[in-house]
């Protein structure tokens, strides 16, 4: 006879029963490290890093205005625990008309399939500069247990078809070393998709000697780079506002302990004089041979988990 089994059944909770006041409750709940971490996964997002609430940007008002650690780029977050509205709609849209490259995510209880068609319409006509979210917030329960905020994607950027538009547009006249590097970048994507890593995702590939990967704080980023010239690869901890040297010199002090975790002796450069500062390692490769590119991808990925794991504890506490 079979064993019978017990399930709990689901229930939907009222988002009002949790969080009454939008900018009193909701917002400052969001805003904190462990909850921005939930919707940043949900999002496929690196990080997002809180600079902060109901800020004036401009001439705009956001409810939480992040950075994006990987590009530095503005993320906005526009919240509303009800329907979505045109007033809603309009405000993102001034945002988008107004700022910068930019992120805007628009989280509501329920989406409206006018303005869920609104936020796919503005996807398509923007380039890969911007990039605008849709997001349904609620809260479900299993059985007894304690309220749980889900979010749910409604809406999102076509990252295949803005990549793919982008890359055509900027075709004519460029380089044959632009091509070289889009399609290497392409090729380190296609192996990370194929060899996700747990620590880390990759942007968009492009036409850049470079690749940044987000670490979780502004002011730091870990940079893949490829020299065809010299005909080598780097990993980079690089710290790009650091002028006085205080972010240099406080990892430098962690140096013994950071080569023996990541295995390797590293180029420790303070480049005195300039605002950076960054930390090395190198591999001399063929770049030319693709029988090497496997071999390449992997070092990136392995190496970079270790510089990650080691400094972003020291990172975040700076």
């Amino acid at each position: 006879m079979a064993t019978s089994i017990k399930l709990s059944k689901i229930t939907k909770v009222d988002l009002r029963s949790c969080w009454q006041n939008e900018a009193n409750d909701f917002t400052p709940w969001l805003a904190s490290e462990e909850n921005i971490a939930l919707l940043a996964d949900a999002l496929g997002m690196n990080e997002l890093e809180v600079r902060a609430q109901e800020e004036h940007v401009g001439p705009f008002r956001a409810d939480i205005l992040c950075v994006d650690p990987g590009t530095d780029k503005l993320v906005l977050i526009e919240n509303q625990l009800e329907k979505t509205d045109h007033n809603h709609l309009g405000q993102i849209m001034t945002y988008a008309a107004g700022l910068d490259a930019v992120t805007i995510i628009w989280i509501a209880e329920h989406f409206t399939e006018e303005h869920r068609a609104a936020i796919d319409w503005l996807n398509r006509i923007t380039d890969k500069e911007f990039n605008f979210f849709g997001v349904e917030i609620e809260l479900i329960k299993i059985g007894d247990s304690p309220a749980a905020p889900m979010f749910n994607v409604i809406a999102k950027p076509n990252g295949w078809t803005k990549d793919v538009r982008s890359s055509q547009a900027s075709s004519e006249g460029r380089s044959e070393g632009d091509v070289f590097k889009l399609a290497y970048w392409s090729d380190f994507i296609d192996y990370m998709n194929n060899n996700p890593s747990r620590l880390f995702r990759t942007p968009s590939a492009s036409s850049d000697h470079w690749m940044n990967i987000a670490i979780g704080r502004g002011g730091f980023k870990i940079c893949l780079l490829l020299n065809t010239r010299e005909q080598k690869v780097t990993i980079q901890m690089y710290m790009y506002d650091d002028a006085d040297k205080v972010y240099f010199d406080t990892l430098a002090g962690y140096r013994e302990q950071a080569e023996a975790a990541i295995g390797e002796t590293l180029d420790w450069r303070r480049l005195d004089g300039k605002k950076a500062s960054s930390i090395d390692l190198y591999k001399k490769c063929n770049l030319n041979d693709p029988a090497e590119r496997q071999a390449i991808f992997a070092w990136y990925k392995e190496y970079t988990e270790k510089f990650i794991t080691f400094f972003k504890p020291i990172i975040k506490k700076l």
